[in-house]
């Protein structure tokens, strides 16, 4: 691995995921109860939080940029990274304004594309904005991505559109947009990794192995296996997932927590495949063919020591939600002696949703300095909620959207800074980013 800038959510691989007590939920309020909370900075209050914790807002849409473009509304997936000593975010937005070109600079992708990322420089004490900037252009649909060990963000586009749509160009890809960038960086498809509905990503840092979501109501989990680690422009080898022995799995429903199912890898002999842009499951297509397993609306992922966790929006008996994670052999040690060939890893369920008012359509997802998952909601009320999920299996409420002056909203791109002190998060609806900081260590996050 090249490089030494460092995201800010790798402060979490030092904690290990949850055993196989994780799914037996009790609730919890380790932080006490939710109270509607004022920003510092603007006076609004826009969440409620537990006693104690604070929140500033910065980046709102429409407020201009320190590039002079306004900012994009519908902020979404994000991470945070230590550059030169300053504090960065790097913002997916799923669209932008219209005229939001940075034509002067020909670094974007495609002249009809609405979508791409800004980054955003913050002052760590303050939590305030010190300058932010369009990053990457002329993409579309950039919904969630993933933070690399060499401290750049790819960005993922949500959509397979293309010519036949009105474009340019073929979207469906993943972009790499370094965190050190000072402006519009040029915007190069990675198109080995796959031309489908791209949600999120996690990588291994210790093998180079890229883990991909697909948002789509019957999806895969996918692998890249790049030609050199690091260097994602070099190419590579795109997977989906398979369970032995169950051709054709599927996990939607019917499903244990804990109980373990070896995996191995089909190869994807198309990653681009010609009828993409018209066709959303030509890529899926091809895994299942081979006896991929199926997944329902696969969203956030997330690595830490040594697994990958990743959330199944609407998986489950109830359609409330799955959280999954896969464990390469690595992870486990000895047991590979145990596991005939082609097996290299297992996947596991860790929870599943029951009750609406426990957990509704978990979305992006990251764990905490102490290690604890925290998801995104994206569910069909207005009210969304940041939840704690800790390795005990207790699920706790953080964070309550709270007013209904911009209807329906969202969290989306939850990140901590490096230090840990600061949880930065998406929200849209209001379209603007919520710098949290409070009494950690009174509870799990």
């Amino acid at each position: 691995m090249r490089g030494s800038v460092t995201g800010g959510a790798f402060l979490a691989l030092q904690h290990a995921l949850p055993g196989d007590t994780f799914g037996q939920t009790v609730r919890s309020e380790t932080y006490g109860p939710l109270v509607r909370t004022p920003s510092l900075n603007t006076g609004e209050s826009l969440i409620a939080l537990p006693p104690g914790f604070q929140y500033t807002a910065i980046g709102r849409r429409g407020s201009q940029m320190a590039d002079g473009n306004p900012t994009p509304p519908r902020p979404d997936g994000m991470s945070a990274f230590q550059v030169r000593g300053e504090l960065r975010l790097v913002r997916n937005h799923e669209e932008f304004e219209a005229g939001t070109r940075i034509a002067r600079s020909g670094e974007f992708y495609d002249t009809v594309g609405r979508g791409g990322t800004t980054t955003l420089v913050v002052d760590p004490r303050s939590r305030l904005l010190v300058r932010d900037f369009v990053s990457l252009s002329g993409t579309s649909v950039n919904c969630a991505g993933g933070f690399t060990p060499w401290g750049s963000w790819i960005t993922c586009e949500e959509t397979t559109e293309g010519p036949g749509a009105g474009f340019q160009k073929k979207h469906g890809y993943c972009f790499e947009v370094p965190s050190d960038a000072d402006g519009p960086v040029a915007a190069r498809p990675l198109t080995a990794m796959g031309r489908f509905r791209h949600e999120a990503i996690a990588i291994d840092p210790a093998s180079g192995i890229v883990y991909l979501t697909e948002d789509l109501g019957g999806s895969g989990f996918y692998r890249f296996l790049p030609n050199t680690a690091g260097r994602l422009a070099d190419g590579g080898r795109l997977q989906m997932l398979a369970i032995l022995d169950r051709p054709r799995y599927d996990t939607q429903t019917g499903q244990l927590p804990g109980i373990r199912l070896p995996v191995y890898w089909v190869d994807i002999a198309e990653p681009d495949p010609v009828d993409a842009e018209f066709n959303l499951f030509a890529v899926y297509n091809q895994g299942r063919a081979l006896g991929a397993a199926k997944f329902a609306r696969l969203e956030g992922a997330y690595y830490a020591s040594g697994r990958i966790v990743f959330v199944a929006t609407n998986g489950g008996d109830k359609g409330l939600g799955q959280i999954w994670e896969y464990l390469p052999y690595r992870a486990i040690g000895a047991r590979r002696r145990a596991v005939r060939s082609p097996v290299s890893g297992v996947l596991r369920l860790v929870y599943e949703s029951t009750d609406i008012n426990t957990l509704k359509a978990p979305d992006n997802l990251c764990m905490s300095p102490r290690g604890s998952l925290l998801l995104c909601e994206d569910g069909p009320t207005t009210q969304q909620y940041l939840r704690g999920l800790t390795s005990v299996g207790e699920i706790f409420d953080f964070a309550r959207y709270d007013t209904e002056s911009f209807g329906r909203a969202e969290f989306a791109g939850a990140t901590f800074s490096p230090d840990g002190e600061t949880l930065f998060v998406n929200l849209q609806g209001p379209d603007v980013t919520l710098a949290i900081w409070g009494p950690w260590t009174e509870g799990r996050l």
